[in-house]
């Protein structure tokens, strides 16, 4: 059957208020066109749905079923737009994010303090991947915003935008202590076992081309799954790594000295990343737009 659904509406509402006149005046309709839409509704049936008394109207047998699924589909329906306006108005939601270790601690952790104080009731889904696993989720819907660091290519279905820049810094623990006391080359650095991140992140290319660039190649000893590993692998001297200054400004301990290169190691950049196209969610369209108007310099 291809029954109007504006036809189950009227039905509903007669048979939840007993009454065409109290129908009526809820659906803003004059009784007249309510009374000939049950009677169209009726006759596509063929059956009875209302037994009219004056005390109003009461459910037949074959109406009473009829409304049993009608007002859970109704039901179901009111459940629906209550949530849609829960999420308008940022009492209900969820906001999926994909970042890096870096762009986590450096950009993203301050704004979802403040974001979690304004929206208590909006859960957030966080996944602490690499900038090409972030993309890829980004692409297949699996995120509503990346948070990464430079460098990627960047395919068209994205678009960025820069949020801050930063600096890494050559470091060693308590056995490569003396490594601080004097100004080194990439080249001398090679000499000492070295710290990286995986081969499939953003930061392993970015230290493959540089080494290159100055005629060597980047062949890390000990490889992290995450940023955060790092300091904590040098500080028990298991070799000399690079970490974003921040992060040894953070939390520099009395076991992880600074190595001053010869070398300018160039500025890397945390970008906030979405698929172009895909309309957000209120929730994460207003964790864009607090991400976008912090300055982070």
């Amino acid at each position: 059957m291809n029954i109007s659904f504006d036809h189950y509406k009227v039905f509903y509402y007669v048979a939840k208020y007993g009454s065409f006149t109290q129908a009526a005046d809820a659906l803003f309709l004059n009784q007249p066109n309510l009374t000939r839409t049950v009677k169209l509704l009726e006759n596509e049936l063929g059956c009875t749905l209302f037994v009219r008394s004056n005390k109003g109207v009461r459910l037949t047998e074959e109406g009473e079923r009829l409304y049993e699924h009608i007002s859970a589909a109704f039901d179901h329906i009111q459940a629906g737009e209550e949530e849609i306006a829960a999420n308008r108005s940022l009492q209900k939601g969820l906001v999926s994010i994909g970042a890096t270790e870096i762009a986590l601690r450096i950009v993203l952790l301050p704004i979802l303090n403040q974001y979690r104080k304004q929206y208590p009731k909006i859960r957030i889904k966080i996944s602490n991947v690499s900038t090409p696993q972030a993309l890829s989720m980004l692409k297949d819907g699996l995120l509503d915003l990346a948070f990464v660091t430079t460098p990627f290519d960047l395919d068209r279905e994205l678009s960025e935008k820069e949020l801050r820049s930063f600096r890494e810094i050559a470091v060693c623990g308590e056995s490569f202590r003396e490594l601080s006391n004097n100004s080194l080359s990439l080249s001398q650095i090679t000499d000492y076992p070295l710290i990286s991140m995986g081969a499939r992140t953003s930061t392993y290319e970015f230290y493959s081309h540089l080494f290159l660039k100055h005629g060597q190649t980047f062949s890390p000893d000990i490889e992290a799954a995450t940023a955060d590993q790092i300091i904590p692998l040098v500080e028990h001297n298991l070799g000399v790594s690079f970490v974003p200054e921040v992060f040894f400004n953070e939390t520099h301990k009395s076991g992880v000295y600074r190595i001053n290169l010869n070398e300018e190691i160039p500025f890397r950049s945390i970008r906030l990343i979405k698929k172009r196209g895909r309309t957000l969610s209120p929730p994460a369209k207003e964790l864009e737009r607090m991400v976008t108007q912090t300055d982070f310099e």
